[in-house]
């Protein structure tokens, strides 16, 4: 039996929205927020390989110079935290064999993954440096979908956001030097009482359009 009702879980996503205006005075807790962190941790992705950092922009200052290369968009500035999933572009070798080496320090099976390694080190060496990135940008989406439905649970405002400068974010957050580019934004927090798009029925294509069965 579910631990979470299938009914709660429609009437979540339901509920949830791309919040446009966020009530900059309501703050989602620190127990909370830790939470949606570990939910970001534990994100699937292909082989496990993870290739991605979450950043969370703190410093307010900041985030109102980021308004103007996110299409002034005052989501990033208002809401109560703003995540940025960032894609790794240093993904080579090294990358499989340290998380090689993590999976041995967890599982203490020392030795034990060398089909596995090699598979995966053949796959990211036979990209070439756009395919990697592309490869490693798709990952982010699993990671944006998983974030924005357990804040959906935890009824936390979140609004998926691609209209952004992502060479302005790395260059202002200092990502390049970083080997990492940002991908995707995810303000994140308490939807404001004027936001008209709140109440607003969701608009769907009906099951029957969108589900088939072979």
């Amino acid at each position: 039996m579910a631990t979470i009702p299938s009914q709660q879980i429609l009437d979540s996503l339901n509920w949830r929205y791309a919040t446009k205006v966020f009530d900059p005075e309501k703050k989602i807790t620190d127990e909370d927020w830790s939470a949606l962190e570990e939910s970001l941790v534990l994100t699937p992705s292909s082989f496990g390989l993870q290739p991605w950092e979450f950043i969370i922009v703190e410093n307010p200052e900041i985030r109102e110079q980021l308004v103007e290369f996110s299409w002034n968009q005052r989501q990033v500035a208002d809401a109560s935290h703003l995540l940025i999933i960032a894609i790794r572009t240093d993904i080579d070798e090294s990358w499989v064999d340290q998380f090689v080496g993590r999976i041995e320090e967890i599982r203490g099976d020392q030795g034990s993954f060398t089909g596995y390694r090699d598979m995966m080190a053949g796959f990211i060496t036979n990209l070439d440096e756009e395919g990697r990135k592309q490869w490693a940008k798709q990952q982010t989406y699993i990671a944006l979908g998983q974030f924005m439905t357990c804040a959906a649970l935890m009824e936390i405002d979140a609004c998926p956001m691609e209209g952004f400068v992502p060479a302005k974010y790395d260059e202002i957050l200092g990502l390049t030097e970083r080997n990492l580019t940002a991908s995707v934004l995810c303000p994140a927090g308490y939807r404001a009482d004027e936001d008209k798009y709140a109440q607003l029925p969701k608009v769907r294509f009906s099951k029957d359009q969108m589900i088939s069965r072979i």
